[in-house]
C-alpha cells in the first residue's frame, strides 16, 4: 500500500515514455504532411462554380495558345503565389532527378569529367613506378612501431586501438610525402640566377608540355633587373610527370599523394572541393570509414580543417573513387549556417542523381557480391553523415539554453580558455596568413 500510495503521487511529468512520444510526433508529422498535400484540392472545391444557366459565365473552349500575358500596368494583373511541389513536400526525402535545364546540365557534366581522375590511379605501370620511389622499407617499420604502441595503449586501458596497421602505413607515408619528397611552390625562382619571381599571366602550353599533360602553363619573370630571364611553370595533371618534377600547388599534392596511397594498397578517394581546394579519403578498415587526409597541409582525419580551422566557407564536397562518387559536404561543414555556402549550381535532386548516374555506370560491371557490399557501404556512410547533423542540431539547441544550464565548472572559471585555444592554433600553424589561398592562380 505504501508503495502504491507512493507511485500515485508522484509527477505526472516523470512518467513519460519515450517510445509513445516518438510515435505521437510521428504521427503529428504525417497529418502535418497529409494537410499540406490536400490544401490545393480543398481551395479547388470551396471555390465558387460559374452558374449553369447563365451563358456569360460558361468558359470558352480549351485551346493550345498560351493566356496572354498580364498587363504591366494593372496592379491586379500579377496572381497571388501558389505553393510549388517543393515547398508543400519540403519535408519529404529529395528524389532524383536528371537536369532539365543547361546550368544543372553543365554542373552534371563538371561532376562527370572530375570523376575520371581517380580511374587513373589504377594503372599497373604507373603503381610499379611509385613503388620504386617510396621508402617501403621505412614506412613499414614506422607503421609496425606506431601500430604497436596504440596496441599497448588499448590493452592497458582494456580497449580497442585507434588505429590499425594500414592506417599507420598511410600516416608514415604522409609524413614522408611532405618531409621529404613533394615540394610546394607558388612563385618558381629564376633557374639562371635562383632569384625571385613575378608572375605574368598565363601562356600557352608548348607541344612537348601538352604531351606531359599540362593542361596550363604560368609565365613568371626574374625580379632582378639585370636577367630578365622568364621561367614557365606548367601545372600538369598527369600523376607520372609529377613523380619526375615532384613539385607543385595543392591540385598536384593531392593528385599524387593518391596515387601513392593507392600504391600501397589503400582504398582512395580524390575530394573536389567547389570553392578551389582538394584532398584525399582514405578508406580505414579498422574503423570502417573514410578518413580525411591533406597532404599539403600534413592533415589527417581533420575534416573540421578548413571551416572551423581556416573559417572558410564550403558549398560542395564530392568523393571520387574507382567506384563511385559520393557527396561528403556533410563531413566537412558541420553547421551550415555558419560554414555552409549557398549549394545554387544546381538543385538537389539534380546533384544527388548525377551522384547515383556516376555510381551507376562506375559499378555496373561489378560482381553482385562487389555490388552489395558497396551498397552497404553506401548506407553506413549515410547514417555517418547523418549523425554529423544531428550532433550539429543538438549542440545548436545546446547553445540555445541557458548558460547556466549549460556551461561547466570549468568553463566558468576560466571563460576565455577555448577562445584561446582556438587563437594558438591558429598562430601555430600560421593560418593567420597563409591558408588555402596561398596564391591567387589556380590550383
Amino acid at each position: 500500500m505504501a508503495d502504491g500510495r507512493h507511485r500515485a503521487t508522484q509527477p505526472v511529468s516523470n512518467g513519460y515514455d519515450a517510445a509513445s512520444l516518438t510515435h505521437e510526433f510521428e504521427q503529428l508529422m504525417r497529418t502535418k504532411r497529409l494537410n499540406r498535400l490536400h490544401e490545393p484540392s480543398r481551395s479547388r472545391t470551396h471555390s465558387a462554380s460559374p452558374s449553369p444557366m447563365s451563358n456569360s459565365s460558361i468558359p470558352p473552349p480549351p485551346t493550345r495558345a498560351p493566356p496572354p500575358p498580364p498587363s504591366l500596368g494593372s496592379p491586379t494583373a500579377a496572381p497571388s503565389p501558389k505553393p510549388t511541389t517543393s515547398s508543400a513536400l519540403r519535408g519529404l526525402p529529395i528524389m532524383p532527378s536528371p537536369p532539365q535545364d543547361a546550368a544543372s546540365l553543365k554542373f552534371y557534366n563538371l561532376l562527370k569529367g572530375l570523376s575520371v581522375t581517380p580511374t587513373k590511379y589504377e594503372n599497373p605501370g604507373l603503381l610499379d613506378e611509385a613503388l620504386s620511389v617510396i621508402p617501403l622499407d621505412r614506412l613499414y617499420s614506422e607503421a609496425e612501431e606506431e601500430s604497436q604502441i596504440m596496441q599497448a595503449q588499448a590493452a592497458s586501458v582494456a580497449g580497442k586501438p585507434e588505429w590499425g596497421y594500414q592506417d599507420c602505413v598511410i600516416r608514415a607515408l604522409l609524413r614522408w610525402f611532405k618531409g621529404s619528397f613533394f615540394q610546394f611552390v607558388n612563385n618558381p625562382p629564376c633557374s639562371k640566377c635562383h632569384m625571385p619571381t613575378i608572375a605574368q599571366g598565363m601562356t600557352p602550353p608548348t607541344p612537348d608540355e601538352t604531351a606531359r599533360g599540362a593542361t596550363r602553363v604560368e609565365l613568371y619573370r626574374c625580379s632582378d633587373t639585370s636577367c630578365t630571364a622568364h621561367e614557365r611553370f606548367p601545372r600538369y595533371s598527369d600523376v607520372w610527370q609529377l613523380l619526375q618534377s615532384r613539385r607543385g600547388r595543392v591540385g598536384e599534392w593531392a593528385n599524387c599523394f593518391s596515387m601513392f596511397c593507392r600504391a600501397v594498397g589503400a582504398r582512395v578517394r580524390w575530394v573536389w572541393n567547389s570553392e578551389d581546394y582538394v584532398w584525399t579519403e582514405v578508406y580505414s578498415e579498422h574503423q570502417r570509414r573514410w578518413v580525411h587526409v591533406d597532404a599539403c597541409e600534413g592533415a589527417w582525419d581533420q575534416p573540421r580543417l578548413y571551416t572551423e580551422g581556416w573559417q572558410r566557407k564550403i558549398s560542395y564536397c564530392v568523393a571520387f573513387s574507382i567506384d563511385g562518387a559520393t557527396d561528403v559536404t556533410r563531413r566537412y561543414v558541420r553547421n551550415f549556417s555558419r560554414h555552409g555556402s549557398p549549394r545554387n549550381r544546381a538543385p538537389e535532386e539534380v546533384v544527388l542523381w548525377s551522384i547515383h548516374e556516376i555510381r551507376r555506370k562506375r559499378r555496373e560491371n561489378m560482381s553482385k557480391t562487389d555490388q552489395r557490399r558497396l551498397i552497404k557501404e553506401d548506407e553506413r556512410e549515410e547514417k555517418e553523415l547523418r549523425c554529423y547533423m544531428a550532433s550539429a542540431l543538438a549542440a545548436e539547441i545546446n547553445n540555445m539554453l541557458p548558460q547556466g544550464l549549460t556551461s561547466r565548472r570549468e568553463d566558468q572559471k576560466h571563460p576565455g580558455a577555448r577562445q584561446e585555444a582556438s587563437t594558438e592554433w591558429l598562430a601555430a600553424r600560421g593560418h593567420g596568413n597563409s591558408g588555402p589561398d596561398r596564391s591567387h592562380e589556380g590550383r
